[in-house]
């Protein structure tokens, strides 16, 4: 996803572009391994690219205190690393065999490599962790228990009587939004912002991180003009929000209630769901969903001090309420 600012915010994307600069090298540097495997296979999610939205976070929230202090760009690199150890053993539990756009670890090395692959870009944030105090250190395990629970929560799915929407949306704010809320939290922190602006810019990094995987949901449907391949989510059998409240809507065809219950591998029946869905009331309730994390995200900017980092903020949100990549 890539962000738009306003022209007014030339000196501050300038300022950003520089500590992403500092932020690609640093997280080369902390992936090195003498050990020849763990080195490439460290480096293979890295090489690969991605949208380092996170670290993108951090260094915006650390614009709120001294954002060159030394602790915001190892920060950045430990929420990456995160990010990117969860991304190996995902790919193991859904058996994926591409992750953006290149071979997955597991497919090209097997779910032992990808599974001790993700193990070793966890111990490197950890070092990087133990550098930057107890109170980051504690940050890191309340952030990788919900990280955890999330993924528990979506394997095994809604308890007995639980609203799956309502259960969709927990995974989603333990899965995604702990760890965006982790990089609002820590580029705060080690900028030296209050702990009530820090709580704030937090609370905006969890909501809007269930926005931005809400937004790529309705993306996985609707992206026949955006290089994307439609329908992944479809393919796979993945229930996002869309799906579960085509599910719950009683005027949806028992045909497409069929084909959103089970992975759709046939090319004619991944065709047809993806043109009703498209077609379906679900679509514009999704966004509803969606424009109310907005803005709830908004809204905790509102403490904030007014200048170019709370405008850049609020153009995330913009983004990624009309997001079209």
């Amino acid at each position: 996803m890539t962000v738009m600012f306003p022209a007014e915010l030339a000196l501050l994307e300038a300022r950003l572009a520089t500590g992403l600069e500092a932020i690609e090298t640093r997280l080369r540097q902390e992936i090195s391994s003498e050990y020849e495997l763990a080195d490439i296979t460290a480096r293979h999610l890295v090489e690969a690219g991605g949208k380092r939205f996170r670290p993108l976070l951090v260094l915006l929230a650390a614009q709120f205190g001294d954002d060159q202090a030394s602790g915001v760009v190892p920060a950045a690199v430990v929420v990456e690393l995160t990010h990117l150890a969860t991304l190996y053993h995902d790919d193991v539990m859904d058996e994926a065999e591409v992750r953006r756009g290149a071979q997955s670890a597991n497919s090209r090395w097997g779910n032992t490599v990808a599974i001790l692959s993700g193990d070793f870009l966890f111990a490197r944030s950890s070092k990087l962790l133990a550098e930057l105090g107890p109170q980051a250190v504690r940050v890191q395990a309340e952030t990788f228990e919900r990280l955890v629970i999330g993924q528990l929560r979506e394997s095994v799915g809604p308890k007995a009587g639980e609203d799956p929407i309502t259960h969709h949306l927990g995974v989603l704010a333990d899965k995604t939004g702990s760890l965006i809320a982790a990089a609002g939290r820590y580029g705060a922190m080690m900028a030296g912002v209050s702990a009530e602006l820090t709580n704030e810019i937090a609370k905006f990094g969890e909501s809007i991180g269930i926005a931005f995987q809400l937004s790529d949901d309705l993306l996985d449907i609707e992206s026949d003009n955006s290089g994307k391949t439609p329908g992944t989510d479809l393919r796979e059998g993945i229930r996002t929000l869309p799906v579960l409240l085509a599910l719950n809507d009683p005027r949806t065809s028992e045909t497409l209630r069929d084909l959103l219950s089970r992975p759709l591998t046939n090319h004619v029946e991944h065709a047809q769901a993806l043109a009703e869905l498209r077609a379906h009331p679900a679509m514009d309730q999704a966004r509803i969903v969606l424009d109310e994390w907005i803005a709830r995200a908004v809204t905790a900017l509102e403490p904030l001090p007014d200048g170019d980092a709370k405008t850049a903020l609020r153009t995330l949100c913009d983004s990624i309420a009309n997001r079209s990549i």
